[in-house]
Formats: C-alpha cells, sequence, structure tokens
C-alpha cells in the first residue's frame, strides 16, 4: 500500500512522517473529484456536450487543487468538497434551487482568496460554478 512507506521506501511503523499524511489527504481529495466524475457520468440529465465540459474542467480542477495542497491542504480539501456538494446538488433528480445556490456559494468562497496567487483555480472553478449552475436551469 502506497501509504505504509516512507520517501526513501522504507517501512513507516508509527506512519508519522509528512509524506505519508500527504499522499493519504491528496488520495483524499484525488477520491472526492473522482467521486464527482463518476457522479456526472452516470447523471442522465446533462447532455453529452455539458458532460464532456464538466469532466475537461474536472481534470484541470484535479491538477490545480494537487498544485495547491502542497501549500495549502485544508483549502484544497475544502475546495474539493464544495465541489462535490455542488456536482450532487446539480445533478439529483429533485433539485433544490437553494441548496444549489448555497453549495455554488460555498464553492466559490471556498477559492476567493486564492484569486492573486492561483488566477487559473479560481477560473476553473468559476466555470464549474456557471456549467453547474446551468444544469439546474
Amino acid at each position: 500500500m502506497r501509504g505504509d512507506f516512507c520517501w526513501f521506501l522504507t517501512p513507516c511503523p508509527a506512519r508519522e512522517c509528512r509524506y505519508v499524511e500527504e499522499e493519504a489527504e491528496l488520495d483524499m481529495i484525488e477520491d472526492t473529484i473522482g467521486k464527482i466524475e463518476s457522479r456526472i457520468q452516470s447523471a442522465e440529465t446533462i447532455q453529452d456536450e455539458r458532460r464532456r465540459e464538466l469532466l475537461q474542467l474536472l481534470g484541470t480542477l484535479k491538477s490545480e487543487v494537487a498544485v495547491l495542497s502542497t501549500t495549502h491542504n485544508e483549502q484544497a480539501e475544502s475546495i474539493a468538497a464544495f465541489a462535490e456538494v455542488s456536482a450532487r446538488e446539480a445533478t439529483r433528480a429533485s433539485q433544490n434551487p437553494d441548496l444549489l445556490k448555497l453549495s455554488l456559494q460555498g464553492l466559490g468562497s471556498s477559492v476567493s482568496e486564492f484569486e492573486k496567487t492561483h488566477p487559473r483555480l479560481v477560473q476553473i472553478v468559476n466555470s464549474i460554478s456557471q456549467t453547474l449552475s446551468n444544469l439546474g436551469i
């Protein structure tokens, strides 16, 4: 298992090294984005063109969040979590417009502090939010 070894590929019996923690945190973020991708793939209400657009945006989000997680892991986890909630609300069969709006606001807020340092991340999140918002129409 990837998390059982330190960087030098020696067993990490206490599992206390920072490398193991970073790997586990990145795995959690990748898992969350993977869930979003699965939800979008299986959503019957999304047209093929929108589906491709969202999946491409999520691929970019995954790489941007991975970079961010090296310096701001908690914020990266928050962005991934809000993206998951937003995707869930946008793809539900019986949508609640208020919940979709709140989840998209949370997603936007989760990246607002990075407008100057990570403009590409903010741009991707805004694109995802707009696309998910349009699904709720």
